[in-house]
């Protein structure tokens, strides 16, 4: 048979889609079943809390998987949460994120923002690049979490959403200092004004003096994502597992 949310071909006898993870049963609750016609009761009777809603699409009763993608799922999480660690604990200035090998797959991202962000003027064309790094994980958040119903995926990507903010707060705090290494091989001391995005946007809002209090803030800020988004993952997992031992 194929799942009546995402058309996925399964068993027969599921009672919850091997792909996306819907319960069968709770689904034709609110929809017609394959050639049935629809309830023609009042809808309001039959709607949905959405507070329930909202729980099952982020912590869903049952996790679609595997013995052998909990294990895999596992792996990750522990992979994310020490590398998680070792990057929060880290300080702005020794700029671990930046060093490290996800610096390379942000700052394509960063750089398309700006040109994505050029027909809104100067200011945001520089704010931009910083919109275009963090847009990207939130993007693919939502499309593992909505279409394709993957709950764990999605806390993956908050976590890499977590992890941008880590990745801009050394250059927020570098703004007056100018000394990190930009694109093209200069720094914010040897390039022109507009070069260097956040020395740009602090001075043109006034918040220059306060770059090293607001990279602290990106980097914290982060640090409390990335945290949220592990706790999501471990709970995802716990109900994976309790859903194959049931």
């Amino acid at each position: 048979m194929k799942c009546p949310k995402c058309s996925a071909e399964q068993d027969d006898f599921n009672q919850l889609c091997d792909r996306c993870g819907i319960v069968f049963e709770k689904y034709y609750k609110y929809h017609p079943r394959p050639g049935e016609a629809a309830p023609t009761t009042i809808f309001a009777e039959h709607r949905p809390d959405e507070t329930s809603e909202l729980q099952d699409l982020l912590l869903p009763k049952q996790v679609g998987g595997d013995e052998m993608v909990l294990s895999l799922r596992a792996i990750l999480w522990i992979i994310l949460v020490v590398w998680g660690l070792l990057l929060i604990f880290s300080s702005v200035d020794s700029n671990a994120a930046g060093e490290s090998f996800l610096h390379l797959i942000n700052l394509p991202f960063h750089e398309a923002g700006h040109v994505l962000f050029r027909p809104f003027g100067e200011f945001i064309t520089s704010l931009g690049g910083t919109l275009g790094q963090l847009l990207m994980p939130v993007i693919c958040l939502g499309t593992l979490l909505i279409k394709t119903r993957d709950p764990f995926g999605a806390s993956v990507c908050l976590w890499w959403f977590g992890e941008n903010f880590l990745d801009i707060a050394p250059y927020i705090a570098d703004a007056r200092a100018g000394v990190l290494p930009l694109v093209g091989g200069n720094t914010g001391q040897s390039s022109p004004y507009g070069f260097h995005d956040w020395e740009y946007l602090l001075t043109e809002t006034g918040l220059l003096r306060w770059d090293t209090t607001l990279g602290t803030l990106s980097h914290l800020l982060g640090a409390l994502i990335m945290i949220l988004a592990a706790i999501w993952g471990l709970l995802l997992l716990r109900r994976h597992y309790q859903g194959l031992k049931s």
